[in-house]
Protein backbone atom coordinates (compact mmCIF):
# COMPACT_ATOMS: atom_id res chain seq x y z
CA UNK A 1 0.00 0.00 0.00
CA UNK A 2 2.83 2.30 0.96
CA UNK A 3 4.58 1.36 -2.26
CA UNK A 4 1.44 2.10 -4.19
CA UNK A 5 1.07 5.42 -2.40
CA UNK A 6 4.72 6.19 -3.03
CA UNK A 7 4.39 5.22 -6.65
CA UNK A 8 1.22 7.26 -6.92
CA UNK A 9 2.91 10.17 -5.18
CA UNK A 10 5.88 9.85 -7.48
CA UNK A 11 3.55 9.68 -10.44
CA UNK A 12 1.60 12.67 -9.20
CA UNK A 13 4.80 14.54 -8.48
CA UNK A 14 6.18 13.58 -11.88
CA UNK A 15 2.93 14.60 -13.54
CA UNK A 16 2.89 17.86 -11.62
CA UNK A 17 6.53 18.51 -12.50
CA UNK A 18 5.91 17.73 -16.15
CA UNK A 19 2.79 19.88 -16.17
CA UNK A 20 4.63 22.64 -14.28
CA UNK A 21 7.53 22.39 -16.70
CA UNK A 22 5.22 22.73 -19.66
CA UNK A 23 3.42 25.54 -17.87
CA UNK A 24 6.65 27.33 -17.01
CA UNK A 25 7.97 26.78 -20.55
CA UNK A 26 4.72 28.12 -21.97
CA UNK A 27 4.84 31.13 -19.68
CA UNK A 28 8.46 31.86 -20.63
CA UNK A 29 7.78 31.45 -24.33
CA UNK A 30 4.79 33.77 -24.15
CA UNK A 31 6.67 36.33 -22.04
CA UNK A 32 9.61 36.16 -24.41
CA UNK A 33 7.39 36.77 -27.46
CA UNK A 34 5.68 39.67 -25.68
CA UNK A 35 9.07 41.06 -24.67
CA UNK A 36 10.40 40.86 -28.22
CA UNK A 37 7.21 42.36 -29.62
CA UNK A 38 7.39 45.28 -27.18
CA UNK A 39 11.08 45.85 -27.95
CA UNK A 40 10.41 45.67 -31.70
CA UNK A 41 7.53 48.14 -31.36
CA UNK A 42 9.67 50.48 -29.22
CA UNK A 43 12.44 50.28 -31.82
CA UNK A 44 10.02 51.06 -34.67
CA UNK A 45 8.52 54.04 -32.82
CA UNK A 46 11.94 55.32 -31.83
CA UNK A 47 13.40 55.11 -35.36
CA UNK A 48 10.39 57.05 -36.69
CA UNK A 49 10.96 59.78 -34.09
CA UNK A 50 14.67 59.90 -34.87
CA UNK A 51 13.83 59.93 -38.59
CA UNK A 52 11.76 63.11 -38.17
CA UNK A 53 14.82 64.74 -36.59
CA UNK A 54 17.11 63.74 -39.44
CA UNK A 55 17.19 65.99 -42.57
CA UNK A 56 18.20 64.53 -45.93
CA UNK A 57 21.12 66.98 -46.05
CA UNK A 58 23.07 64.90 -43.48
CA UNK A 59 23.82 62.41 -46.30
CA UNK A 60 25.08 65.08 -48.75
CA UNK A 61 26.23 68.14 -46.81
CA UNK A 62 29.32 67.60 -44.60
CA UNK A 63 28.44 70.57 -42.39
CA UNK A 64 24.92 69.25 -41.81
CA UNK A 65 26.38 65.77 -41.14
CA UNK A 66 28.77 67.17 -38.51
CA UNK A 67 25.96 69.15 -36.84
CA UNK A 68 23.73 66.05 -36.68
CA UNK A 69 26.49 63.74 -35.43
CA UNK A 70 27.54 66.24 -32.74
CA UNK A 71 24.15 65.69 -31.08
CA UNK A 72 24.99 62.02 -30.44
CA UNK A 73 28.72 62.20 -29.62
CA UNK A 74 27.98 61.65 -25.91
CA UNK A 75 24.87 59.54 -26.42
CA UNK A 76 24.78 56.57 -24.03
CA UNK A 77 21.25 55.31 -24.56
CA UNK A 78 20.15 51.74 -25.21
CA UNK A 79 20.10 52.07 -28.98
CA UNK A 80 22.84 51.73 -31.56
CA UNK A 81 22.48 54.51 -34.17
CA UNK A 82 23.74 54.10 -37.74
CA UNK A 83 23.57 56.41 -40.80
CA UNK A 84 23.82 54.66 -44.18
CA UNK A 85 23.96 56.44 -47.54
CA UNK A 86 21.88 55.20 -50.45
CA UNK A 87 24.92 53.43 -51.91
CA UNK A 88 25.39 51.41 -48.67
CA UNK A 89 28.27 53.48 -47.26
CA UNK A 90 28.14 53.88 -43.47
CA UNK A 91 28.86 57.50 -42.48
CA UNK A 92 28.14 57.23 -38.74
CA UNK A 93 27.78 54.54 -36.05
CA UNK A 94 27.85 55.44 -32.36
CA UNK A 95 29.17 51.98 -31.36
CA UNK A 96 31.79 51.49 -34.10
CA UNK A 97 34.17 53.40 -36.37
CA UNK A 98 32.27 53.95 -39.61
CA UNK A 99 35.54 54.30 -41.55
CA UNK A 100 36.23 50.58 -41.04
CA UNK A 101 32.71 49.28 -41.59
CA UNK A 102 31.88 47.38 -44.75
CA UNK A 103 29.13 48.33 -47.16
CA UNK A 104 25.61 47.70 -45.80
CA UNK A 105 24.05 47.51 -49.23
CA UNK A 106 23.11 43.85 -48.74
CA UNK A 107 21.56 44.27 -45.25
CA UNK A 108 17.94 43.14 -45.23
CA UNK A 109 16.66 46.06 -43.16
CA UNK A 110 18.51 48.52 -45.47
CA UNK A 111 17.05 47.03 -48.66
CA UNK A 112 13.54 46.94 -47.15
CA UNK A 113 13.83 50.59 -46.06
CA UNK A 114 15.05 51.66 -49.51
CA UNK A 115 12.18 49.84 -51.21
CA UNK A 116 9.31 50.22 -48.73
CA UNK A 117 10.36 53.14 -46.52
CA UNK A 118 10.97 50.96 -43.40
CA UNK A 119 12.49 47.57 -42.72
CA UNK A 120 13.52 45.28 -39.87
CA UNK A 121 15.85 42.31 -39.31
CA UNK A 122 17.14 40.03 -36.55
CA UNK A 123 20.71 38.67 -36.87
CA UNK A 124 24.23 38.67 -35.56
CA UNK A 125 26.17 41.91 -36.19
CA UNK A 126 29.17 41.41 -38.49
CA UNK A 127 30.81 44.46 -36.90
CA UNK A 128 30.28 43.77 -33.18
CA UNK A 129 29.73 39.98 -33.25
CA UNK A 130 26.54 40.07 -31.13
CA UNK A 131 22.91 39.37 -31.94
CA UNK A 132 20.86 42.50 -32.68
CA UNK A 133 17.34 43.54 -33.65
CA UNK A 134 17.54 46.09 -36.50
CA UNK A 135 15.00 48.61 -37.74
CA UNK A 136 15.73 51.07 -40.57
CA UNK A 137 13.78 53.98 -42.06
CA UNK A 138 14.47 55.83 -45.30
CA UNK A 139 15.21 59.57 -45.21
CA UNK A 140 13.86 61.44 -48.21
CA UNK A 141 14.67 64.90 -49.52
CA UNK A 142 12.17 67.55 -50.64
CA UNK A 143 11.82 65.79 -54.00
CA UNK A 144 10.84 62.54 -52.15
CA UNK A 145 14.07 60.90 -53.30
CA UNK A 146 15.69 58.60 -50.74
CA UNK A 147 19.03 60.09 -49.63
CA UNK A 148 19.89 57.32 -47.16
CA UNK A 149 18.70 55.16 -44.28
CA UNK A 150 18.67 55.83 -40.53
CA UNK A 151 19.00 52.55 -38.64
CA UNK A 152 18.48 51.82 -34.93
CA UNK A 153 19.40 48.49 -33.37
CA UNK A 154 19.14 46.85 -29.94
CA UNK A 155 20.76 43.80 -28.41
CA UNK A 156 18.47 40.78 -28.90
CA UNK A 157 18.25 39.58 -25.27
CA UNK A 158 15.60 36.92 -24.55
CA UNK A 159 13.23 37.32 -21.67
CA UNK A 160 14.26 33.94 -20.23
CA UNK A 161 17.98 34.78 -20.30
CA UNK A 162 17.33 37.86 -18.17
CA UNK A 163 15.22 36.00 -15.62
CA UNK A 164 17.14 32.71 -15.55
CA UNK A 165 19.20 33.62 -12.49
CA UNK A 166 16.10 34.29 -10.36
CA UNK A 167 13.47 32.00 -11.95
CA UNK A 168 15.15 28.61 -12.24
CA UNK A 169 16.67 28.40 -8.70
CA UNK A 170 13.14 28.80 -7.38
CA UNK A 171 12.19 25.45 -9.01
CA UNK A 172 14.41 23.68 -6.50
CA UNK A 173 12.46 25.05 -3.51
CA UNK A 174 9.50 22.85 -4.15
CA UNK A 175 6.79 21.72 -6.46
CA UNK A 176 4.02 23.94 -5.16
CA UNK A 177 6.35 26.95 -4.81
CA UNK A 178 7.35 26.54 -8.45
CA UNK A 179 3.74 26.76 -9.55
CA UNK A 180 3.13 29.84 -7.41
CA UNK A 181 6.37 31.50 -8.44
CA UNK A 182 5.69 30.75 -12.10
CA UNK A 183 2.18 32.13 -11.86
CA UNK A 184 3.38 35.16 -9.94
CA UNK A 185 6.30 35.59 -12.30
CA UNK A 186 3.98 35.51 -15.27
CA UNK A 187 1.68 38.13 -13.75
CA UNK A 188 4.65 40.17 -12.56
CA UNK A 189 6.34 39.96 -15.96
CA UNK A 190 3.23 41.19 -17.69
CA UNK A 191 2.85 44.08 -15.31
CA UNK A 192 6.58 44.80 -15.40
CA UNK A 193 6.68 44.75 -19.18
CA UNK A 194 3.68 47.01 -19.39
CA UNK A 195 5.16 49.38 -16.81
CA UNK A 196 8.55 49.39 -18.51
CA UNK A 197 6.96 49.94 -21.88
CA UNK A 198 4.87 52.83 -20.62
CA UNK A 199 7.77 54.38 -18.73
CA UNK A 200 10.21 53.97 -21.62
CA UNK A 201 7.69 55.36 -24.06
CA UNK A 202 6.97 58.35 -21.82
CA UNK A 203 10.66 59.03 -21.14
CA UNK A 204 11.58 58.58 -24.78
CA UNK A 205 8.82 60.92 -25.91
CA UNK A 206 9.88 63.52 -23.34
CA UNK A 207 13.58 63.23 -24.16
CA UNK A 208 12.95 63.13 -27.87
CA UNK A 209 10.75 66.21 -27.68
CA UNK A 210 13.34 68.07 -25.63
CA UNK A 211 16.16 66.90 -27.86
CA UNK A 212 14.29 67.91 -30.99
CA UNK A 213 13.36 71.32 -29.57
CA UNK A 214 16.90 71.99 -28.40
CA UNK A 215 18.31 70.75 -31.68
CA UNK A 216 16.03 73.08 -33.61
CA UNK A 217 16.94 76.00 -31.34
CA UNK A 218 20.67 75.35 -31.63
CA UNK A 219 20.46 74.86 -35.38
CA UNK A 220 18.36 78.02 -35.80
CA UNK A 221 20.69 80.08 -33.63
CA UNK A 222 23.77 78.76 -35.42
CA UNK A 223 22.25 79.27 -38.83
CA UNK A 224 21.12 82.80 -37.95
CA UNK A 225 24.56 83.70 -36.64
CA UNK A 226 26.31 82.25 -39.68
CA UNK A 227 23.94 84.06 -42.07
CA UNK A 228 24.42 87.37 -40.27
CA UNK A 229 28.20 87.02 -40.25
CA UNK A 230 28.35 85.84 -43.86
CA UNK A 231 26.09 88.60 -45.24
CA UNK A 232 27.59 91.51 -43.32
CA UNK A 233 29.10 94.07 -45.65
CA UNK A 234 31.51 95.15 -42.91
CA UNK A 235 34.14 93.04 -41.22
CA UNK A 236 33.58 91.83 -37.65
CA UNK A 237 36.04 90.52 -35.10
CA UNK A 238 35.53 89.47 -31.47
CA UNK A 239 38.43 89.40 -28.98
CA UNK A 240 38.90 88.00 -25.48
CA UNK A 241 40.38 89.97 -22.58
CA UNK A 242 43.90 89.22 -23.88
CA UNK A 243 43.06 90.62 -27.34
CA UNK A 244 43.17 87.17 -28.91
CA UNK A 245 40.62 86.40 -31.63
CA UNK A 246 37.53 84.39 -30.65
CA UNK A 247 35.46 85.07 -33.75
CA UNK A 248 36.02 86.65 -37.17
CA UNK A 249 33.79 86.72 -40.26
CA UNK A 250 34.84 85.91 -43.80
CA UNK A 251 34.29 89.49 -44.97
CA UNK A 252 37.06 90.80 -42.69
CA UNK A 253 39.42 88.06 -43.84
CA UNK A 254 38.75 89.12 -47.42
CA UNK A 255 39.34 92.80 -46.58
CA UNK A 256 42.64 91.89 -44.94
CA UNK A 257 43.66 89.68 -47.87
CA UNK A 258 43.59 86.47 -45.82
CA UNK A 259 42.32 83.60 -47.99
CA UNK A 260 39.15 83.54 -50.06
CA UNK A 261 35.67 82.13 -49.53
CA UNK A 262 36.81 78.56 -50.24
CA UNK A 263 39.86 78.88 -47.95
CA UNK A 264 38.00 80.56 -45.07
CA UNK A 265 38.77 78.54 -41.92
CA UNK A 266 37.89 80.55 -38.78
CA UNK A 267 39.22 77.77 -36.53
CA UNK A 268 42.73 78.45 -37.88
CA UNK A 269 42.44 82.13 -36.95
CA UNK A 270 40.85 81.56 -33.54
CA UNK A 271 43.29 82.35 -30.75
CA UNK A 272 45.53 84.50 -32.98
CA UNK A 273 46.63 87.83 -31.39
CA UNK A 274 44.94 90.90 -32.89
CA UNK A 275 48.23 92.55 -33.82
CA UNK A 276 49.42 89.48 -35.71
CA UNK A 277 46.12 89.30 -37.60
CA UNK A 278 45.62 93.01 -38.38
CA UNK A 279 49.22 94.25 -38.58
CA UNK A 280 47.87 97.52 -37.17
CA UNK A 281 49.29 99.10 -34.02
CA UNK A 282 46.50 101.71 -34.05
CA UNK A 283 43.77 99.05 -34.03
CA UNK A 284 45.41 97.14 -31.19
CA UNK A 285 45.83 100.35 -29.14
CA UNK A 286 42.16 101.22 -29.64
CA UNK A 287 41.05 97.72 -28.60
CA UNK A 288 43.23 97.90 -25.48
CA UNK A 289 41.75 101.29 -24.60
CA UNK A 290 38.20 99.91 -24.91
CA UNK A 291 39.18 96.94 -22.74
CA UNK A 292 40.69 99.22 -20.08
CA UNK A 293 38.00 101.91 -20.02
CA UNK A 294 34.94 99.79 -20.94
CA UNK A 295 33.91 102.64 -23.28
CA UNK A 296 33.39 102.35 -27.06
CA UNK A 297 35.53 104.31 -29.50
CA UNK A 298 35.87 105.03 -33.21
CA UNK A 299 39.04 105.27 -35.22
CA UNK A 300 40.42 105.40 -38.72
CA UNK A 301 43.57 103.55 -39.67
CA UNK A 302 45.38 102.33 -42.73
CA UNK A 303 47.35 99.20 -43.56
CA UNK A 304 49.04 97.68 -46.58
CA UNK A 305 47.94 94.47 -48.32
CA UNK A 306 50.27 93.19 -51.06
CA UNK A 307 51.75 96.69 -51.34
CA UNK A 308 48.33 98.34 -51.73
CA UNK A 309 47.30 100.97 -49.19
CA UNK A 310 43.94 100.32 -47.52
CA UNK A 311 41.91 102.72 -45.37
CA UNK A 312 39.51 101.50 -42.69
CA UNK A 313 36.94 103.03 -40.37
CA UNK A 314 36.38 100.96 -37.21
CA UNK A 315 34.02 100.99 -34.21
CA UNK A 316 35.11 99.10 -31.10
CA UNK A 317 32.86 98.30 -28.14
CA UNK A 318 33.41 96.39 -24.88
CA UNK A 319 32.05 92.87 -24.50
CA UNK A 320 30.66 92.47 -20.98
CA UNK A 321 32.78 93.57 -18.03
CA UNK A 322 36.37 93.28 -19.22
CA UNK A 323 35.43 90.05 -21.01
CA UNK A 324 36.58 91.19 -24.41
CA UNK A 325 36.07 93.58 -27.32
CA UNK A 326 33.95 93.51 -30.48
CA UNK A 327 35.15 95.51 -33.48
CA UNK A 328 33.18 96.29 -36.64
CA UNK A 329 35.13 97.86 -39.48
CA UNK A 330 34.58 98.85 -43.08
CA UNK A 331 36.93 99.47 -45.99
CA UNK A 332 36.76 103.16 -46.90
CA UNK A 333 39.66 102.99 -49.36
CA UNK A 334 37.36 103.67 -52.29
CA UNK A 335 35.82 106.69 -50.56
CA UNK A 336 39.27 108.06 -49.72
CA UNK A 337 40.41 107.47 -53.28
CA UNK A 338 37.26 109.05 -54.74
CA UNK A 339 37.70 112.07 -52.51
CA UNK A 340 41.29 112.43 -53.67
CA UNK A 341 40.22 111.94 -57.30
CA UNK A 342 37.56 114.60 -56.82
CA UNK A 343 40.10 117.05 -55.41
CA UNK A 344 42.65 116.25 -58.13
CA UNK A 345 39.98 116.47 -60.81
CA UNK A 346 38.79 119.88 -59.62
CA UNK A 347 42.38 121.12 -59.38
CA UNK A 348 43.30 119.76 -62.83
CA UNK A 349 40.20 121.20 -64.54
CA UNK A 350 40.84 124.56 -62.91
CA UNK A 351 44.48 124.43 -63.96
CA UNK A 352 43.64 123.39 -67.54
CA UNK A 353 41.07 126.16 -67.95
CA UNK A 354 43.08 128.91 -66.24
CA UNK A 355 45.65 129.30 -69.03
CA UNK A 356 43.25 129.59 -72.02
CA UNK A 357 40.88 131.80 -70.01
CA UNK A 358 43.72 134.16 -69.12
CA UNK A 359 44.88 134.20 -72.74
CA UNK A 360 41.37 134.90 -74.03
CA UNK A 361 40.89 137.58 -71.40
CA UNK A 362 44.24 139.23 -72.18
CA UNK A 363 43.81 139.27 -75.94
CA UNK A 364 40.19 140.37 -75.62
CA UNK A 365 41.41 143.37 -73.62
CA UNK A 366 44.13 144.02 -76.24
CA UNK A 367 41.47 143.77 -78.91
CA UNK A 368 39.35 146.36 -77.12
CA UNK A 369 42.32 148.70 -76.73
CA UNK A 370 43.67 148.19 -80.25
CA UNK A 371 43.07 150.46 -83.19
CA UNK A 372 40.09 149.32 -85.23
CA UNK A 373 41.95 150.34 -88.39
CA UNK A 374 44.69 147.75 -87.85
CA UNK A 375 42.94 144.72 -89.32
CA UNK A 376 46.05 142.52 -89.21
CA UNK A 377 46.39 143.04 -85.48
CA UNK A 378 42.67 142.42 -84.93
CA UNK A 379 42.86 139.24 -87.02
CA UNK A 380 45.90 138.07 -85.02
CA UNK A 381 44.18 138.68 -81.68
CA UNK A 382 40.97 137.02 -82.88
CA UNK A 383 42.85 133.93 -84.11
CA UNK A 384 44.55 133.50 -80.72
CA UNK A 385 41.21 133.91 -78.93
CA UNK A 386 39.60 131.41 -81.30
CA UNK A 387 42.40 128.89 -80.77
CA UNK A 388 42.07 129.03 -76.97
CA UNK A 389 38.28 128.85 -77.14
CA UNK A 390 38.76 125.71 -79.23
CA UNK A 391 41.01 124.32 -76.50
CA UNK A 392 38.32 125.01 -73.88
CA UNK A 393 35.64 123.52 -76.11
CA UNK A 394 37.73 120.38 -76.68
CA UNK A 395 38.34 120.09 -72.92
CA UNK A 396 34.62 120.49 -72.22
CA UNK A 397 33.72 117.86 -74.82
CA UNK A 398 36.27 115.44 -73.36
CA UNK A 399 34.88 116.00 -69.85
CA UNK A 400 31.36 115.36 -71.12
CA UNK A 401 32.58 112.17 -72.81
CA UNK A 402 34.06 110.90 -69.52
CA UNK A 403 30.78 111.72 -67.72
CA UNK A 404 28.87 109.79 -70.39
CA UNK A 405 31.19 106.81 -69.96
CA UNK A 406 30.76 106.81 -66.18
CA UNK A 407 26.97 107.18 -66.15
CA UNK A 408 24.61 104.31 -65.35
CA UNK A 409 24.67 101.79 -68.20
CA UNK A 410 20.89 101.36 -67.94
CA UNK A 411 20.43 104.74 -69.66
CA UNK A 412 22.74 103.79 -72.54
CA UNK A 413 21.63 102.36 -75.87
CA UNK A 414 22.28 98.61 -76.21
CA UNK A 415 25.36 97.34 -78.01
CA UNK A 416 25.11 96.62 -81.72
CA UNK A 417 26.74 94.07 -84.02
CA UNK A 418 29.26 96.18 -85.94
CA UNK A 419 31.47 95.38 -88.92
CA UNK A 420 34.97 96.36 -87.75
CA UNK A 421 36.29 97.02 -91.25
CA UNK A 422 33.54 99.64 -91.82
CA UNK A 423 34.18 101.17 -88.39
CA UNK A 424 37.93 101.39 -89.11
CA UNK A 425 37.35 102.99 -92.49
CA UNK A 426 35.05 105.59 -90.92
CA UNK A 427 37.66 106.49 -88.29
CA UNK A 428 40.46 106.75 -90.87
CA UNK A 429 38.32 109.16 -92.86
CA UNK A 430 38.00 111.35 -89.73
CA UNK A 431 41.80 111.71 -89.31
CA UNK A 432 42.60 111.93 -93.04
CA UNK A 433 42.97 115.73 -93.13
CA UNK A 434 45.22 115.85 -90.02
CA UNK A 435 47.46 113.02 -91.26
CA UNK A 436 47.73 114.60 -94.72
CA UNK A 437 48.96 117.88 -93.22
CA UNK A 438 51.97 115.98 -91.79
CA UNK A 439 52.30 113.70 -94.83
CA UNK A 440 51.76 110.68 -92.55
CA UNK A 441 50.81 107.36 -94.12
CA UNK A 442 48.33 105.20 -92.20
CA UNK A 443 48.35 101.49 -93.08
CA UNK A 444 45.30 99.54 -91.93
CA UNK A 445 44.57 95.83 -91.60
CA UNK A 446 41.18 94.28 -90.71
CA UNK A 447 39.30 91.18 -91.99
CA UNK A 448 36.35 92.40 -94.05
CA UNK A 449 33.94 90.01 -92.27
CA UNK A 450 35.07 90.64 -88.68
CA UNK A 451 32.15 91.75 -86.51
CA UNK A 452 31.69 92.43 -82.80
CA UNK A 453 28.93 93.55 -80.47
CA UNK A 454 30.06 96.98 -79.29
CA UNK A 455 29.11 100.53 -78.46
CA UNK A 456 30.07 101.78 -81.92
CA UNK A 457 30.43 105.54 -81.26
CA UNK A 458 32.64 104.91 -78.24
CA UNK A 459 34.95 102.52 -80.14
CA UNK A 460 35.25 105.10 -82.92
CA UNK A 461 36.11 107.71 -80.25
CA UNK A 462 38.80 105.45 -78.74
CA UNK A 463 40.34 104.63 -82.13
CA UNK A 464 40.21 108.30 -83.15
CA UNK A 465 41.98 109.35 -79.93
CA UNK A 466 44.75 106.77 -80.45
CA UNK A 467 45.28 107.78 -84.08
CA UNK A 468 45.20 111.50 -83.25
CA UNK A 469 47.70 110.91 -80.45
CA UNK A 470 50.05 109.00 -82.79
CA UNK A 471 49.79 111.71 -85.46
CA UNK A 472 50.58 114.47 -82.94
CA UNK A 473 53.75 112.81 -81.68
CA UNK A 474 55.01 111.39 -85.00
CA UNK A 475 57.45 113.16 -87.30
CA UNK A 476 56.57 114.53 -90.73
CA UNK A 477 56.34 111.74 -93.31
CA UNK A 478 56.06 108.94 -90.73
CA UNK A 479 54.07 105.71 -91.01
CA UNK A 480 51.33 104.55 -88.60
CA UNK A 481 50.00 100.98 -88.65
CA UNK A 482 46.47 100.15 -87.48
CA UNK A 483 45.38 96.52 -87.02
CA UNK A 484 42.05 95.04 -85.96
CA UNK A 485 41.90 91.26 -85.50
CA UNK A 486 40.62 88.45 -83.30
CA UNK A 487 43.04 86.35 -81.25
CA UNK A 488 42.69 83.96 -78.29
CA UNK A 489 39.01 84.76 -77.91
CA UNK A 490 39.65 88.53 -77.85
CA UNK A 491 39.05 91.41 -80.21
CA UNK A 492 42.28 93.39 -80.47
CA UNK A 493 42.76 96.91 -81.83
CA UNK A 494 46.40 98.02 -82.20
CA UNK A 495 47.84 101.41 -83.23
CA UNK A 496 51.63 101.47 -83.77
CA UNK A 497 53.69 104.55 -84.61
CA UNK A 498 57.37 105.50 -84.96
CA UNK A 499 57.05 108.71 -82.95
CA UNK A 500 58.95 110.08 -79.99
CA UNK A 501 57.92 107.22 -77.70
CA UNK A 502 57.24 107.29 -73.97
CA UNK A 503 59.92 106.99 -71.24
CA UNK A 504 59.53 103.90 -69.03
CA UNK A 505 58.83 105.90 -65.86
CA UNK A 506 55.66 107.37 -67.42
CA UNK A 507 54.09 104.18 -68.78
CA UNK A 508 52.22 103.24 -65.59
CA UNK A 509 50.44 106.63 -65.50
CA UNK A 510 49.89 107.34 -69.17
CA UNK A 511 46.14 106.53 -68.97
CA UNK A 512 45.48 108.81 -65.98
CA UNK A 513 43.35 111.92 -66.41
CA UNK A 514 45.31 115.08 -67.28
CA UNK A 515 48.61 113.19 -67.20
CA UNK A 516 51.13 114.43 -69.75
CA UNK A 517 54.64 113.20 -70.44
CA UNK A 518 55.70 116.58 -71.86
CA UNK A 519 53.20 119.17 -70.62
CA UNK A 520 54.42 122.07 -72.74
CA UNK A 521 54.51 120.04 -75.97
CA UNK A 522 51.12 118.47 -75.25
CA UNK A 523 49.44 121.86 -74.81
CA UNK A 524 51.24 123.12 -77.92
CA UNK A 525 49.70 120.23 -79.86
CA UNK A 526 46.25 121.09 -78.52
CA UNK A 527 45.90 118.10 -76.17
CA UNK A 528 43.69 118.17 -73.09
CA UNK A 529 45.37 115.31 -71.23
CA UNK A 530 42.10 113.34 -71.30
CA UNK A 531 42.38 111.47 -74.61
CA UNK A 532 44.07 108.32 -73.32
CA UNK A 533 41.97 108.36 -70.14
CA UNK A 534 38.88 108.26 -72.39
CA UNK A 535 40.40 105.30 -74.26
CA UNK A 536 40.86 103.41 -70.99
CA UNK A 537 37.27 104.21 -69.88
CA UNK A 538 35.94 102.88 -73.19
CA UNK A 539 37.92 99.65 -72.78
CA UNK A 540 36.57 99.20 -69.25
CA UNK A 541 33.04 99.86 -70.51
CA UNK A 542 33.46 96.79 -72.74
CA UNK A 543 35.04 94.74 -69.89
CA UNK A 544 38.38 95.02 -71.62
CA UNK A 545 41.78 96.66 -71.07
CA UNK A 546 43.95 99.35 -72.63
CA UNK A 547 47.70 98.69 -72.87
CA UNK A 548 50.81 100.48 -74.11
CA UNK A 549 54.27 99.30 -75.12
CA UNK A 550 56.82 102.02 -75.74
CA UNK A 551 60.42 103.12 -75.41
CA UNK A 552 61.70 106.68 -75.63
CA UNK A 553 62.64 107.53 -79.22
CA UNK A 554 61.33 104.24 -80.61
CA UNK A 555 57.63 104.87 -81.06
CA UNK A 556 54.63 103.40 -79.22
CA UNK A 557 52.15 100.55 -79.58
CA UNK A 558 48.70 101.11 -78.05
CA UNK A 559 46.42 98.10 -77.77
CA UNK A 560 42.75 97.61 -76.87
CA UNK A 561 41.81 94.08 -75.76
CA UNK A 562 38.07 93.45 -75.69
CA UNK A 563 36.31 90.15 -74.91
CA UNK A 564 35.13 88.50 -78.10
CA UNK A 565 31.41 89.10 -78.54
CA UNK A 566 31.56 91.78 -75.82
Amino acid sequence: MKMIINKSLVAVIAAVIIISGYFIAGVLIFANSQYNRINARNLEETVRIFGEMTPASVFTDPESTETWISQFENYSGPFRITLIRRDGTVIFDNDADSAFMESHLDRAEFQSAIIGGQGAAHRQSATLGREYIYTGISIKDEASITAGVLRLSHLALTFSSQLAASAFPVLFTGFLLIIGVCAGLYVHSRLLSRSIEERQTEELETKTSQLKQRSVEVETEGRLRDVILATMFDGLIALDNKLNITLVNQRLCSLFGIGNEQEYHPEKIKGMPLLEFSRSVELEAAAQEVLNTAKPCELSFKRYVSGIEQHFRAFAAPLGEAEGVVIVMGDISRLVKLEQVRKDFAANVSHELRTPIQIVKGFAENLIDSSLDNKEEIRHFASIISKNIQIMETLTNDLLTIVALEENSSSRHPREEINMAVLLAETLEMVHVVSREKNITINSSCPHDLTAKLYGPFIIQALFNLLENSIKYSAYGSVINVSVFEEAGELRIEVKDNGIGIPAEHLSRIFERFYRVDKSRSREAGGTGLGLSIVRHIALLHNGTAEVESHAGEGSLFRLRLPSGS
